[in-house]
């Protein structure tokens, strides 16, 4: 899927791991997803397993875990490596257009979070400790 198929819309894109212990914010992004989805927002999750090997199941194991726990409705992409020679390249310009803190590209954890306007530019990154639900007030702005 390109990422040029979701332009016009409000994303917010998050690496995710199922054995995490930012894992629960999974209720957060499906509430985000609910309350915004018909006015143009998309929650993208991409299961990651560079962090503690905290999202070893494959793609089965994975939707199966997100339906049963969570009654996710948003789409659970295929797993990607964020980080390193194998990063994906969507990775690899998300880290390039909102860097972390001090500049530093690399991710840190589990459930960092981008936020990508309608026009398809990065707004902002979020650290894995900022619950979806403090995204409430941004979203709404860029809707």
């Amino acid at each position: 899927m390109p990422l040029s198929d979701k332009l016009g819309n409000v994303l917010l894109i998050v690496n995710t791991a199922s054995k995490c212990g930012f894992t629960p914010q999974y209720a957060g992004l499906e509430a985000l997803w609910r309350k915004y989805r018909d006015r143009g927002f998309e929650v993208l999750a991409f299961p990651c397993n560079q962090f503690g090997h905290q999202e070893p199941g494959d793609a089965a194991e994975i939707a199966q875990f997100c339906s049963v726990n969570f009654d996710l409705s948003f789409p659970v992409m295929a797993k990607v490596e964020v980080n390193g020679a194998g990063a994906a390249p969507l990775y690899e310009w998300l880290k390039a257009a909102a860097p972390g803190v001090l500049g530093t590209r690399a991710i840190k954890w589990n459930f960092t979070k981008f936020l990508v306007g309608r026009d398809g530019k990065v707004v902002r990154r979020y650290a894995p400790t900022d619950k979806p639900e403090a995204l409430e007030r941004e979203i709404e702005l860029l809707l």
